[in-house]
């Protein structure tokens, strides 16, 4: 029994062609066509063949999507189930439910035979979509070029199959399920649903992410087998020789008007065994660039002028796509991408990679998991090191807010991912992902979920007892004035003010771990300012550094902004975080009322908000 849902009038030859394909092909079996009258569809959605109705399309957010039409959208009506049971179906030996685009499995019992021999009368259908890797005729897909599932989505599709003489009469057919009936069980893998038939795209990376896509060896025979099809092959690639484990270990950043804070992030990095460092610049006005240049003519790092206006892109984004061709990079052993506000903190061994790395022999992915520095209630600026002078920070449970638990990454440079990403490598070649071995700051496996797309961690998978990443993001009040002014690497269209330093000012309490490596870091320090032009470079910044924070605090504007992150309210929101929901950080800190924030932090209490209609910055 097939529901043909075409709107009268509009497909009048489907019947046709059924009868005369059933006779051609000599199907022996009664088929019935069922056709209504009026719409059937979901009044709420575009036509069903639209990339937006794939259950797993990417970027829906951002798709133009056409008027919902309820001739051709989704099935909504979900009675005409029990239409068709009154048609004729309650007399069958079973019945089972499933699309045009679906095909059963073969197996050793059939489902009919499954659902008969069953208790309930009823059993569920679990299938799992497939996709091709690539369409031999947009225009007309077929079973065959199917060959490829998500290797970490099983793309679950719920449908049944049932013995109706053996249900009780209270039975309910639906589209997914029967009321008031307990299944004796569930066949997955019954179905495979074939879903560029369903969903017919100019490319199969519009209806689901290639990325994810391995090929299946049960549809690559039954393709074979079935259609005589040949269908295109995933290409087949291997991870990348291993003469480059020699290289270095590389860290690409972006920066700007960093001059104060660089010399000390840098020897920190250089103590902790990284070996090269390729920095991108733009616009910089506090001696940022005359400090990397000189850098650069003493081979400490690798200074390039960002590219952002003539690739059309935001800075970070740009230097992470122009350090791809870098040969520093392209030979490197390990590879991540950090800010000069994030210091990589090893916490077992003697502190270096060398040790890390001797704690996860087997890991080509280590997620670094960001612990927020607040400002420790420091005001001014101070040239002393940002690790010795800021001890205040997040607890290691804080899932909220969600940037509290975002991680960079530590990645082995062997061709798993495609490019550099701000928080992990990206475009995964999908055919390797049973070569990733990732692992979080505690080195125990990452999910493979995690694998294509993920840059925070969950309370399931964040750890910090082998590595975390001490992300300084506000330092002093002071200081935090002329990183507004500044401006974002990423974000550059959003406002670092009030409601971001709630967010990443947090000084619930006290880590001291990464002072062990201060002695380390002051005596790699002391070599780079031996150098009387890199210390005079320095000074520079220091000088830029003040005159700058003078001239924004004479400013109204910033006065008052100032006074506002110093003040005693701020201070304590600052001790409260692991108490507060979501939407209190979505919301900005005005939406605390005085009376929460003389609670205590460490009693036990809660507090959130409903979300409100404000733009984030």
């Amino acid at each position: 029994m097939i529901l043909d849902r075409a709107k009268p009038g509009e497909d009048e030859a489907f019947a046709r062609d059924l009868q005369a394909g059933q006779r051609q092909r000599g199907l022996n079996c009664n088929v019935e066509l069922l056709s209504s009258d009026m719409p059937l569809g979901r009044a709420d959605l575009p036509p069903e063949w639209h990339p937006f109705c794939a259950p797993d399309a990417p970027g829906k957010d951002r798709m133009d999507v056409p008027s919902p039409d309820r001739w051709h959208s989704p099935l909504g009506t979900v009675a005409v189930y029990e239409m068709m049971r009154l048609r004729g179906l309650s007399h069958a030996r079973a019945v089972a439910n499933i699309d045009v685009c679906d095909l059963i499995t073969r197996g050793e019992d059939s489902i009919f035979d499954l659902a008969v021999n069953t208790s309930s009368g009823l059993i569920s259908l679990v299938g799992r979509r497939c996709y091709p890797w690539r369409l031999r005729d947009q225009a007309n897909p077929h079973f065959s070029d199917h060959i490829c599932v998500q290797f970490d989505n099983p793309g679950a599709s719920n449908r049944w199959c049932i013995a109706p003489n053996q249900v009780s009469d209270r039975a309910v057919w639906r589209l997914v399920r029967i009321g008031n009936v307990n299944p004796s069980g569930s066949v997955t893998g019954a179905f495979y649903r074939f879903t560029a038939l369903r969903h017919p795209a100019p490319s199969v990376s519009q209806i689901v992410p290639k990325t994810s896509l391995v090929e299946d060896s049960y549809l690559i025979n039954q393709s074979e087998a079935l259609w005589n099809g040949s269908p295109e092959r995933v290409p087949q690639i291997a991870l990348t020789p291993t003469a480059n484990q020699t290289g270095g270990r590389v860290i690409v950043t972006a920066m700007k008007n960093e001059g104060p804070f660089i010399l000390e992030w840098l020897a920190y990095h250089r103590a902790i065994g990284f070996d090269d460092v390729i920095v991108y610049t733009n616009d910089c006005t506090d001696g940022t660039d005359t400090m990397l240049k000189l850098l650069q003519r003493r081979g400490y790092v690798q200074h390039r002028e960002n590219p952002f206006r003539e690739m059309g892109l935001k800075p970070q984004h740009a230097a992470l796509r122009s350090a791809q061709e870098e040969e520093i990079v392209a030979n490197a052993a390990w590879v991540t991408c950090i800010d000069v506000d994030e210091f990589v903190n090893i916490k077992c061994g003697d502190g270096t990679l060398d040790a890390l790395f001797e704690h996860v022999p087997d890991a080509n992915m280590i997620a670094m998991t960001w612990r927020l520095f607040g400002n420790g209630n420091v005001h001014l600026f101070d040239e002393s090191p940002v690790i010795e002078q800021f001890i205040r920070c997040a607890r290691e449970f804080t899932p909220k807010p969600h940037q509290a638990w975002g991680f960079k990454t530590l990645f082995r440079n062997v061709g798993l991912f495609k490019k550099l990403g701000v928080h992990r490598p990206k475009g995964l070649n999908p055919q390797l992902w049973e070569s990733v071995h990732w692992v979080n700051g505690s080195g125990q496996p990452l999910p493979r979920q995690m694998y294509r797309n993920s840059w925070r961690s969950t309370t399931g998978t964040y750890g910090y007892d082998l590595v975390q990443l001490n992300h300084y993001a506000v330092r002093s009040a002071e200081s935090f004035l002329v990183k507004r002014d500044r401006g974002r690497v990423n974000h550059v269209d959003r406002d670092q003010g009030l409601a971001y330093w709630f967010r990443m000012n947090n000084n619930a309490e006290v880590d001291r771990s990464i002072a062990r490596m201060l002695p380390k870091m002051r005596g790699e320090l002391n070599k780079l300012l031996k150098d009387p032009e890199i210390a005079e470079a320095h000074d520079y910044s220091l000088k830029c550094h003040r005159t700058k924070i003078e001239e924004l605090k004479a400013r109204p504007d910033y006065n008052q902004f100032y006074s506002a992150l110093t003040s005693q309210r701020m201070e304590r929101l600052s001790l409260l975080h692991s108490h507060f929901g979501a939407n209190v950080f979505l919301s900005g800190p005005e939406v605390v009322p005085d009376e929460v924030i003389a609670k205590r932090p460490d009693a036990d209490w809660f507090f959130t908000v409903e979300r409100q209609d404000v733009t984030q910055h």
